[in-house]
């Protein structure tokens, strides 16, 4: 294997563009400049305004990529490469999401099923939009972990939400545990990716008479973020680089990270044998035995899944033992703060294969 590029960015997000959002693009772009981000991929709803509008591209040292969200009331998609916005009104409530799967496809886009568990809070009045209908076919892959849906899940009471309003990092669970299982059922039988979803809209909400605004894209861009592994550098042609970070997340060579307390950078998950190798997203034609090789930038608590089951689990910085068994194995990774262990690292699969 070459030398492998690694690009931070988030999926998922809405400017001012969707009727939900209030944050101009260039003010997105200005907090993702301070947070040190490659790319942002811009979700607005049932509309691609910002590409229309010019916005598509590079801005200093940021990758602008617009999508969509398709956003009925249930069965949330959302879509990269597609060349025109497919439009759903969000009180729909009787289309079959497979028309809309197949329209992106039709038009040469890719799609991702967004927030398949979300569960929504009473307490704010935010309803519920899980994903519904798990006969449909022809996706790219699936959000694993959702900032939106796992903060607001610990939306129970004033006080909590206050404190998790201003910490909100120490309150994350990490993906749902539903969504991991349903993607490792999947993954056996076909590739389906795993991405992390910020689904951020800086909207205003009223407690106890006082407006705050959830959340700041400079503080939301800290939480729920996307590596992708490319083997060549991006090289500031936007419509090259942007057809080589969509290339290498459709083959699933990415990993999701929380990053408000440790960046993860540096991560690596491989498979080798003497003359082969192999990371996430990748096939690895077993003959024998094989090395299963895992580094961290800092000692976490590493768990090795395979078919769905934990497989191995250490307390480490890098990992390395051999296997002689095909199956999907993917990597979690848990940061010790503040005494426990919190969501850090999610990989996508290696398919070990006979």
């Amino acid at each position: 294997m070459s030398h492998l590029y690694d690009y931070t960015g988030v999926i998922h997000i809405h400017s001012a563009y969707s009727f939900d959002g209030r944050t101009p693009v260039p003010d997105i772009l200005e907090a993702a400049r301070i947070n040190g981000i490659d790319f942002i991929m811009l979700t607005d709803h049932s509309n691609m305004r910002a590409k229309e509008e010019g916005f598509e591209g590079w801005h200093g040292n940021t990758l602008l990529i617009v999508g969509q969200e398709i956003a009925p009331r249930f069965n949330h998609y959302i879509a990269f490469q597609n060349k025109s916005p497919v439009v759903i009104p969000e009180t729909t409530t009787d289309i079959n999401p497979q028309t809309y799967i197949d329209q992106v496809s039709a038009q040469g886009g890719i799609g991702f099923i967004a927030h398949p568990d979300h569960e929504g809070t009473k307490m704010f009045h935010v309803k519920h939009f899980p994903w519904l209908d798990w006969t449909v076919t022809g996706y790219t892959g699936i959000g694993i972990w959702d900032f939106m849906s796992d903060w607001q899940s610990v939306l129970n009471g004033y006080m909590k939400a206050l404190l998790s309003y201003f910490f909100p990092a120490f309150f994350l669970r990490g993906p749902n545990k539903e969504t991991l299982k349903r993607w490792d059922e999947l993954n056996q039988i076909s590739r389906i990716v795993g991405i992390g979803e910020l689904d951020n809209h800086d909207s205003v909400q009223k407690v106890m008479g006082i407006n705050f605004s959830v959340f700041p894209f400079t503080k939301a861009l800290k939480f729920v973020r996307n590596h992708v592994i490319t083997e060549n550098p991006l090289v500031k042609d936007s419509k090259k680089d942007i057809e080589l970070l969509l290339s290498a997340l459709k083959r699933g060579r990415v990993y999701v990270a929380g990053e408000y307390y440790r960046e993860a950078k540096g991560f690596s998950f491989v498979v080798t044998d003497n003359s082969r190798n192999a990371t996430m997203g990748d096939d690895f034609i077993l003959d024998g035995e094989a090395c299963l090789s895992i580094a961290l930038p800092a000692t976490a608590k590493i768990r090795i899944i395979k078919d769905g089951a934990l497989y191995r689990e250490d307390i480490t910085h890098t990992l390395s033992f051999n296997i002689n068994k095909h199956g999907v194995y993917r990597a979690e990774a848990y940061l010790k703060v503040f005494g426990k262990y919190t969501p850090w690292i999610f990989s996508n699969p290696i398919f070990v294969k006979k």
